[in-house]
């Protein structure tokens, strides 16, 4: 092989991902679940009809927010993956043959979740149980008890996060730590105490998305939700963040549905930890001095 195949080899994408990230505007109560559902789905068939292969809708996609109690919440949620929403969610995989992340409201036995499920061509790939949950949902979800589960599947290694998760940096450290090429973020990222956007009209959510991305060297694929929800108002701002951390065709805005894309060859975050020939981000890591501190021994240590 020459050199000039040599370089053209390592140009051609090994995994190329359309990535979309939709952004829409649930309500909870149950009259509002079918409507839910089938708005996020046909902005999800919107991104498929453009080329999407990888499709992440919101936190709670189908059931909206705002429960007003725990009741409420209980009789939103659903088996996973038994449940009619992952039903749908895979059929709409089956027939596009395509990769689809939301989120969800589960429950197991009297328990219930805030869970983000993965489900692509073949069928229910898994979940992720949120493990920091914030405000009132501590009043009706239990936080996460199965770890930071990292999923292989035909187009990459994808790790699943849900809002409140992006504050620790932790959670997708361990992630990226276990060999991640993406990570899918669902949120409903709502309103703090001002100033919430900047000049530039982003959020700190998305720049804390951008600096996770940055300091992990992997995708995020960040998918939050916009308008109001009772008494909740969400932020918009999602975006599909590259292993450098910039945004990859822009930060959505504050209060349109609208669904963001972005082309990537997806395996090639397996080689962005190595910025120059002195410094390897995974070999950097000084695990001698640290590690022990995390504590994390749920995954299997897999680096990119």
């Amino acid at each position: 092989m020459t050199p000039s195949d040599a370089a053209q080899a390592q140009e051609h994408p090994v995994s190329p991902v359309r990535i979309a990230v939709v952004q829409s505007a649930p309500r909870a109560g149950l009259h509002h679940r079918a409507a839910n559902s089938e708005r996020a789905l046909d902005l999800a068939e919107r991104a498929v009809r453009d080329g999407a292969t990888l499709v992440v809708l919101p936190e709670l996609a189908s059931t909206g927010y705002s429960f007003r109690d725990r009741a409420e919440a209980y009789a939103h949620a659903e088996d996973v993956p038994g449940g009619e929403t992952v039903r749908r969610w895979e059929d709409f995989a089956r027939r596009h043959g395509v990769h689809l992340v939301g989120g969800l409201a589960e429950r197991e036995g009297v328990r219930l979740f805030d869970t983000a499920v993965l489900v692509g061509p073949d069928g229910y790939v898994g979940r992720y149980r949120k493990a920091h949950l914030w405000n009132r949902e501590k009043l009706w979800f239990t936080p996460g008890d199965e770890g930071f589960p990292v999923f292989e599947t035909p187009i990459g290694r994808i790790g699943l996060l849900i809002c409140w998760d992006i504050w620790f940096p932790e959670v997708p450290r361990l992630l990226a730590q276990q060999g991640a090429d993406i990570i899918c973020s669902v949120n409903n990222w709502v309103w703090t105490p001002p100033p919430i956007f900047d000049e530039a009209g982003r959020c700190m959510a998305a720049y804390l998305t951008m600096t996770a991305a940055h300091v992990n060297n992997v995708f995020i694929a960040a998918a939050n939700r916009v308008g109001t929800d009772r008494d909740a108002r969400f932020l918009g701002c999602s975006l599909i963040a590259g292993t450098n951390g910039w945004p990859i065709g822009g930060v959505a805005g504050s209060e349109e549905e609208t669904v963001l894309t972005a082309d990537v060859d997806l395996v090639s975050a397996r080689s962005a930890p190595i910025w120059n020939p002195l410094n390897d981000l995974v070999r950097d890591r000084r695990t001698d001095l640290y590690d022990p501190m995390l504590g994390y021994r749920l995954g299997q240590a897999f680096p990119r």
